[in-house]
């Protein structure tokens, strides 16, 4: 077996820093900005391309979620669009989409997450749009990220977040706090949204149901992760895997289990055979563990 690695492009928020002259005579500003999540959106399609269109976003310590495009052939990454909506340090991004059932368009949408506990959701459909047609001419040019809907899901910092598809335009978004809290918040995107004109990005989303547990875990919780199901799971700093069912008005506990990894950053987690899943926790190392599930509650087998 073989691979090859090759460097496509890279992006620094300071890389114009690198041309200015007598530098040692200027005070270089936000110094420690730092790409704290990034995640890839839905390939978009354009039929008067050669090849579908890659667009990256990031979530950015100063504030901002920022929209770039990755160019394979030219090997650049352009940043064209970003806004400073949340004002605080933003953590995490996460993207989604869908296809409408009438035009057949697929919109496309992200969520974001700020040391404010605030979650905001952006309808980017117009903007893809937009920046598809400058590919066409050639004419890249930058654009404002839309007004959004934010949402105040925890009291402080969010740390986890993830953005399941459950029906035709549903999604379930669950977050893990700083102050050990899990919300979990159903929205639905409307198909009109952003279909052919310019709207308010997230006047087409909209919350019809919320969950919360409080004091979920001892610690920040730094990774959830929803299953078909209807069961969530989440890991803290704590060091505690715990898994919850989802019911109509609350989080159910089902089990919990010690993790021998400290410091824990993250967590992922993907189907095997049968209802059987694996997941993997990282901090100050690596922890495997693979359990099963049913419809009445939740088994642990060994770990791996």
């Amino acid at each position: 077996m073989s691979s090859q690695l090759a460097h496509v492009a890279s992006h620094r928020l300071d890389e114009h820093w690198d041309y200015k002259k007598n530098k040692h005579k200027l005070i270089k500003m936000d110094p420690e900005t730092r790409y704290m999540s990034v995640v890839v959106l839905a390939r978009i399609e354009e039929e008067e391309l050669p090849s579908p269109l890659c667009f990256l976003a990031a979530a950015c310590s100063d504030g901002s979620v920022r929209l770039f495009l990755l160019l394979e052939k030219a090997k650049k990454l352009c940043l064209v669009a970003e806004s400073f909506h949340h004002q605080h340090c933003v953590l995490k991004v996460e993207a989604f989409a869908y296809k409408t059932t009438a035009r057949r368009r697929r919109l496309h949408f992200m969520g974001s997450a700020a040391t404010d506990g605030s979650i905001a959701f952006w309808d980017v459909t117009a903007a893809l749009g937009h920046i598809a047609a400058t590919v066409k001419t050639g004419d890249i040019q930058m654009k404002p990220l839309g007004r959004s809907l934010t949402i105040q899901a925890h009291s402080c910092g969010v740390n986890s977040l993830h953005i399941q598809k459950t029906a035709e335009r549903r999604f379930v978004v669950v977050s893990g706090s700083d102050d050990g809290s899990i919300s979990v918040h159903v929205i639905e995107a409307k198909a009109e949204s952003a279909v052919g004109q310019e709207t308010p990005a997230g006047a087409g989303i909209q919350v019809i149901r919320k969950v919360s547990r409080l004091c979920a875990h001892a610690a920040h919780v730094t990774g959830v992760r929803l299953f078909q199901l209807n069961f969530l799971l989440s890991v803290s700093v704590d060091q505690r895997l715990t898994l919850w069912s989802l019911c109509e008005d609350s989080l159910s506990f089902v089990w919990s289990k010690f993790c021998h990894v400290a410091d824990v950053a993250a967590l992922e987690c993907w189907e095997t055979e049968g209802c059987g899943y694996r997941g993997v926790i990282c901090g100050q190392g690596l922890q495997v563990l693979s359990w099963g599930l049913a419809v009445q509650g939740g088994e642990i087998k060994e770990g791996i």
